[in-house]
């Protein structure tokens, strides 16, 4: 879908009639793609003073892996674990230099006072962030943590990430990974991710990373060999999911009602993946896809992406459109999730991935139904999470919440509710598809075995909830 008005500032004529004007300036958000560094510019590491070293060396280790060009401050301490990393770290002397990413750990702060370290260390590079930057913060997660002191100077690290991605502006996205004690080495997913351009329309999250199974993983095709169904695959959000598992090595099952056959089996045919025509409401739902997923010797993962909207207000709202919408969007979810886990059709360490909404965090007029059903998919992944967490078969389920995001539905919505949207969050624009389909990648692959019970939002930190 066309955006007019993005596309309008992008010109040298619209950029000086925004600027004037006091309007939203957009920028184009770098995204990945294939074959392309997975950091392109310099990083910027430092670190509060203290005696853990843990979260830095494994920091260290991942840019060493991903062969960045690391800068730090002279007196940072976290230059030791830089050159057991074999990290030929550059001094950051304060010139022109501009950091694609500002990475700074933040694990050993410990109360108020500390904080001022965090201020420190960005004050300074704050206008050298180059345009879709990245800001990360990683912590230890302020729940785990017993002493008041340091809990309220942890959990304060999340203010400051959420003002800075509201600050910045220029497609530069911030978030804070908050890392458990003895789970530094399941850090390598989520730091790839958020350094990266995969998580272009993802800012001022809150990722917790836990202990799980680490696997070695070749990072050109994190997906291969696996096996991944996607519901609602033949258009829109669906499609793009299945395209990028794809393009990750998985072989996709490709899952839509029989209506869109023949555009669900065009996309499975793209990308050599199968075709599954189903109603995920019917009763024996379970049981046909568990026959599907037996050709392929079970599923690695199950992306829950099939909903509907019917949207009217409370008072004129029929009954028929309150259970659709319920039964589609969270009903079938809870019951395919329990028939496949009790029948062993998902394998060991496979990941269970839900679409949820920022509706259902914030609420929409017009959508009680909708966001009821969407908030319900938050906490049937937090409750599953908890049943998981001690599982010895390694299994996870996260969830995302997209926000306004460019699609066939979102082009029916009445035009100033459509700009609304697109509008009113810190990148100033609508994402695409693929935005959601990058972060689902990062949830199933198996090297995100520490990552359960996340709900990430891929929203642009939309003002909607925030």
């Amino acid at each position: 879908m066309s955006d007019r008005y993005g596309d309008f500032v992008q010109s040298s004529l619209g950029k000086k009639v925004a600027k004037n004007l006091g309007l939203p300036l957009p920028v184009n958000l770098d995204r990945f793609e294939s074959g392309q560094r997975l950091v392109r510019g310099s990083v910027l590491v430092g670190s509060a003073t203290g005696d853990d070293k843990r979260i830095s060396e494994s920091v260290a280790r991942i840019f060493s892996d991903l062969h960045a060009e690391v800068f730090v401050n002279s007196s940072d301490s976290i230059k030791d674990a830089l050159a057991d990393a074999d990290i030929e770290a550059k001094a950051n002397t304060g010139g022109d230099d501009k950091f694609k990413v500002l990475l700074f750990d933040a694990s050993n702060i410990s109360n108020a006072d500390e904080l001022k370290q965090v201020y420190e260390f960005f004050h300074t590079v704050a206008r050298r962030v180059e345009r879709s930057g990245r800001v990360i913060i990683i912590g230890r997660p302020p729940e785990a943590i017993d002493d008041i002191e340091n809990a309220l100077a942890q959990r304060a690290l999340e203010g400051f990430v959420k003002s800075v991605g509201k600050e910045f502006k220029r497609g530069i996205t911030a978030q804070l990974i908050y890392v458990a004690e003895g789970a530094e080495q399941n850090l390598d997913s989520t730091l790839r991710f958020f350094t990266s351009a995969r998580s272009a329309y993802v800012s001022g999250q809150v990722v917790r990373v836990g202990k799980g199974k680490t696997f070695d993983v070749d990072w050109t095709q994190p997906l291969g060999g696996k096996t991944m169904l996607v519901t609602g695959a033949s258009r829109g959000i669906g499609e793009a999911i299945a395209r990028l598992l794809a393009r990750e090595g998985a072989h996709v099952i490709c899952l839509d009602v029989p209506q869109q056959q023949a555009d669900l089996q065009k996309v499975a045919s793209e990308i050599s993946g199968s075709a599954l025509m189903l109603d995920i409401t019917n009763e024996d739902a379970g049981e046909e896809i568990a026959d599907a997923a037996e050709k392929r010797g079970g599923l690695d993962a199950v992306i829950h992406n099939a909903g509907v909207t019917r949207d009217k207000t409370l008072a004129n709202m029929d009954e028929k459109k309150w259970d659709m919408v319920i039964n589609i969007n969270l009903a079938s979810i809870a019951k395919l999730n329990h028939y496949m886990l009790a029948n062993d059709v998902l394998k060991d360490d496979a990941r269970i991935v839900c679409v949820s909404s920022i509706s259902g965090i914030a609420g929409n007029p017009g959508q009680t139904n909708y966001a009821t059903s969407k908030a319900g998919v938050i906490g049937l992944v937090d409750a599953t999470a908890k049943q998981l967490e001690n599982n010895a078969k390694g299994m996870t389920i996260n969830a995302v919440a997209p926000g306004f995001i460019e699609t066939q539905m979102t082009e029916a919505i009445p035009f100033a509710i459509r700009e609304a949207g697109r509008r009113m969050n810190s990148m100033s624009q609508g994402g695409l598809p693929v935005d959601v389909a990058e972060t689902i990648a990062w949830f199933a692959s198996p090297a995100s075995g520490g990552l359960n019970g996340n709900t990430i939002r891929v929203c642009g930190q939309s003002l909607l909830g925030a």
